[in-house]
């Protein structure tokens, strides 16, 4: 095979330059990919495929007057090639995206580079431009194609002001948006990214794992092809591109798809996937390109947050037209998520025992942390015992020890829960919550920040507690409107609490029914459940999501989502069976979870501001929403016509 770059000098006039990298790297991978066929399926194959390749237009469409050609060659495979033939074109078109994808990031850090260094290097009045230490910690890949894009981007001032912190916040300031309205914005800053739930869009954890490590090869190939210095591939440019032939065939060679149906908490567990490999790491640097970026151009203003960027998840949460997600389900999904931060946690706390090995030789602590290993010594006296001796003299060690045993405990003692064990000591000592943990890495910051010391990989670890906390995202619940209604239509029947059935009752006779129950404390679905599996399903969801919040707090899940939403009284029916679970107050009016009605056909859609503004009206409901009574309104609401005992009574 050959793999030379194909005519640069040439070509270098005709393309910009990060189209020529491009095309050399598109060109590259499909040679890599006809060798990995002709080893697998053979000549025939290839020559099948380039058939079909040369019968359709770029995008992959076949040209009218040759379509009846491309049925043709088709129609004259059998099953077994036929397979194989699509199987090939599925892993062609996924290698084009990984370059395609590769390629986009280059230029976006290179965007970010570019930007930065022309913020840096303009004068502007009344500030002082500060280097962006975000491209020390994260540079772009030097290879040949950084050089490319680079010089691509360079020229082309028109792709300048596009996407970046570091070139919005200049662009702000030459427009003269006044520091205040920005500042307000800032603090108002609250970004809320949610996983939905697509079952069907399962991709194997091999798959990606395969993928990943094909970016990092075609990433390592930019580095070796710049230290090439002839026309000639050197011998590290072929070893590299002999891993490539490798991974593509071994990929080849792998089942796309499970063998198995995947369960909902399989779902899950892909879905976290983004999170263990990914975002976890990465979110905690937005904070920081935003606050570097904001001290180059008003050094004045405070930055948002850490957590101004949180995420939810409706996987393992959205029961919607899924029997498969269950309460127990949920719960297990909750655990699940707070099993794999702890684990992050714990790796990170461990990394720092390692890291901070301060001697009280040469670095002086403060009495807080002196205090705080004496309370220890007591709490965790194993600990201590294993541990004194040796970390007698390095303080942050032992402290840090400490707080991993927690961390351990804390996992152990979630993993019971997530089984549904007996717990087998509830005094032991743990966390319980991510509050408590971060208090502790806080108190060994400022004892660093006091004796004039700092740690990125602490403060990195800070950033990640304040965003995760210990649950990773929040569940949103979502239930379709018309379980609600069928499960109170079924309870109220059984205790014969109305003269006419509830699914008779016109609208305006159930919200007048609702607003009343919903002003008192006197429960109306008995402990045991003796209905159906459906309306138990609907009960007992609501009381999971009470033990959730008991668990975990209350921001692991405070969303309940109603699909297809078309009145009022279906937000009120949530409400009210919310209030039966302990979720809502009817004093106070004080609520831990809020009911979200959404709307979803042309005809709810249409309705549904006159719906809202009905639930508007609603004493109630304000008060919900506001968190909870003013003075003087619950007496008002008594004697609002709204309050008046319902005619179907």
């Amino acid at each position: 095979m050959n793999y030379l770059l194909y005519s640069f000098t040439q070509a270098v006039n005709i393309y910009p330059a990060s189209d020529l990298f491009l095309r050399h790297r598109l060109q590259v991978v499909e040679e890599l990919w006809e060798s990995v066929l002709r080893q697998e399926c053979g000549q025939k194959m290839v020559d099948l495929l380039r058939q079909l390749q040369d019968l359709c237009s770029p995008e992959g469409q076949a040209i009218n007057d040759q379509a009846s050609s491309v049925f043709k060659l088709i129609e004259q495979l059998n099953i077994n090639e036929t397979i194989r033939a699509a199987r090939a074109f599925a892993l062609y078109f996924q290698l084009i995206n990984i370059i395609e994808q590769d390629n986009e990031q280059k230029q976006q850090l290179i965007r970010y580079e570019v930007e930065t260094e022309s913020t840096t290097q303009e004068t502007l009045p009344d500030f002082i431009c500060s280097s962006n230490q975000e491209e020390a910690e994260n540079p772009v890949n030097s290879g040949l194609g950084a050089d490319l894009l680079t010089k691509s981007w360079q020229a082309n001032s028109n792709n300048k002001r596009k996407g970046t912190f570091a070139s919005l916040l200049p662009y702000l300031f030459n427009l003269n948006v006044p520091p205040q309205q920005i500042q307000r914005l800032i603090a108002q800053l609250d970004v809320q990214l949610v996983f939905t739930a697509h079952p069907t869009e399962i991709v194997r954890h091999t798959i990606r794992d395969k993928q990943r490590r094909v970016v990092k090869l075609l990433q390592q190939l930019d580095v070796v092809e710049k230290r090439s210095t002839n026309g000639s591939p050197s011998w590290e440019v072929e070893e590299v591109q002999e891993q490539l032939l490798e991974e593509i065939r071994l990929w080849w060679r792998t089942d796309e798809l499970h063998q198995f149906k995947p369960s909902v908490l399989d779902e899950v567990d892909y879905a976290l996937h983004y999170f263990q490999e990914v975002l976890f790491d990465s979110i905690p640097h937005l904070h920081k390109r935003l606050k570097h970026a904001l001290s180059s151009t008003f050094p004045w203003l405070e930055p948002p947050g850490k957590n101004f960027c949180k995420f939810g998840s409706w996987v393992g949460a959205d029961r919607d037209g899924n029997p498969s997600v269950t309460p127990e389900i949920t719960w297990q999904t909750a655990c699940y998520q707070r099993n794999i931060v702890l684990e992050k946690y714990i790796k990170s706390v461990r990394q720092l025992i390692n890291l901070l090995s301060l001697s009280l030789h040469w670095s002086d602590i403060l009495p807080d942390l002196l205090e705080s290993l004496e309370l220890e010594q007591s709490q965790l006296s194993e600990v201590y015992e294993q541990l004194a001796l040796r970390f007698r003299q390095e303080p942050y060690r032992l402290k840090l020890s400490y707080v991993l045993k927690r961390l351990e405990n804390t996992r152990d003692r979630n993993l019971a829960l997530y089984k549904r064990e007996p717990l087998k000591n509830e005094n032991i000592p743990i966390y319980h919550s991510g509050a408590d943990f971060l208090a502790e890495l806080r108190l060994i910051e400022h004892n660093l920040t006091e004796t004039g010391l700092s740690c990125r990989e602490l403060e990195h670890l800070i950033c990640q507690v304040e965003i995760f906390g210990f649950n990773l995202t929040h569940l949103d619940i979502r239930q379709e409107s018309t379980r609600h209604s069928d499960a109170l239509n079924e309870i109220l029947e059984y205790l014969g609490v109305l003269k006419v059935p509830y699914d008779e009752l016109s609208e305006q006779e159930r919200t007048a029914w609702l607003v009343e129950e919903l002003q008192t404390r006197r429960p109306l679905i008995p402990a045991e459940l003796p209905f159906s599996e459906k309306t138990n399903d609907v009960i007992q969801t609501l009381r999971m999501v009470r033990s959730l919040q008991q668990e975990f707090g209350h921001h692991i899940c405070q969303t309940y989502i109603i699909s297809m939403c078309r009145q009022v009284s279906d937000v009120l029916e949530v409400l009210l069976l919310a209030k039966e679970a302990g979720l809502y107050d009817p004093g106070t009016a004080i609520g831990s979870i809020q009911v979200v009605p959404l709307f979803e056909t042309v005809e709810d859609l249409q309705r549904s501001t006159s719906v809202m503004r009905e639930l508007f009206t609603l004493p109630l409901y304000r008060a919900l929403l506001a968190g909870g009574y003013k003075a003087g309104e619950m007496k008002e609401l008594f004697l609002s016509p709204s309050g008046s005992q319902s005619p179907a009574e």
